[in-house]
């Protein structure tokens, strides 16, 4: 698979090994293929591997659900860069679905941000991954912050993270254990749940004795927003129960996941349907 540096379309083409696994168990009614979501990744930036990361991400997803990537990688490791396409007002038409998993806390300007979020706002869906919450951290007013749910400056260090199912019976956290064990992990201090915010799951951070939201879904605007903390390290990222409960709440963002937490029909793959 290659990777574009810049807003080429590419569409993915998975391989199933090892790293990727059924969604869910087959579905009678899900035999016809929909049509596959158009996902843009912007990634890149300070202090994590997206190297490997968008592979990950991008092959993990299309193994459980129909979706065709195109992948915005920039910036280097630096902090303070400003993504390309956001420069452009329609930078999200062509996209059904936006992931983020991009690091530039450094990035202030309140326009450049406001350009960004209103593509949510008016409708866009949106997935925010780890550091996605501390980019644009360097932004005074809160956009940013409304806009992926909650706000939150730092982070503990790393260990490993009992993380808790507080919603069952959620969509996206169907099939999620109550209590999973990551291994070494950054938990986000989180300062504010935003009020379109739902929390799903939390953890415990030894360093201030709290526990705080590390997987929700949020509402902005006309936007379904479903954001996670977690995946500092891509040992994480690779885990089943991280890729199954991210392709669930890509689908729930795209309105694509049923109550039961199966996809909509269409939206399995070969393996799922």
């Amino acid at each position: 698979m290659r990777l574009l540096p810049r807003w080429l379309s590419l569409t993915v083409v998975v391989a199933v090994g090892a790293l990727l696994s059924p969604l869910s168990p087959a579905r009678a009614d899900d035999s016809t293929p929909g049509k596959p979501l158009r996902a843009l990744l912007i990634t890149g930036g300070c202090c994590h591997d997206y190297d490997a990361q968008k592979v990950i991400l991008s092959q993990g997803i299309s193994a459980r659900a129909p979706v065709e990537w195109t992948i915005v990688h920039e910036g280097g490791s630096t902090s303070n860069h400003r993504v390309s396409i956001y420069s452009n007002p329609d930078w999200a038409k062509n996209y059904d679905v936006v992931v983020h998993n991009e690091c530039f806390s450094g990035v202030g300007d309140r326009d450049f941000i406001k350009q960004v979020v209103a593509a949510h706002h008016q409708g866009t869906p949106a997935v925010m991954i780890h550091c996605a919450m501390h980019t644009f951290r360097d932004l005074k007013t809160d956009e940013w912050r409304e806009c992926v749910g909650v706000t939150t400056r730092r982070h503990g260090p790393q260990q490993p993270l009992e993380v808790k199912n507080l919603a069952p019976d959620n969509p996206i956290m169907k099939g999620f254990p109550a209590v999973w064990t990551t291994g070494n992990e950054e938990l986000y201090a989180i300062e504010k749940v935003w009020p379109g915010a739902v929390p799903l799951a939390q953890a415990y951070a030894l360093d201030n004795k709290k526990d705080h939201a590390v997987i929700w879904t949020n509402t902005y605007g006309k936007g379904r927003v479903f954001g996670t903390t977690l995946a500092h390290n891509n040992t994480t990222m690779r885990d089943k129960v991280y890729l199954d409960m991210l392709t669930r709440g890509l689908l729930w963002a795209c309105d694509k996941l049923e109550k039961d937490g199966t996809p909509k029909p269409g939206y399995g793959t070969a393996s799922t349907d």
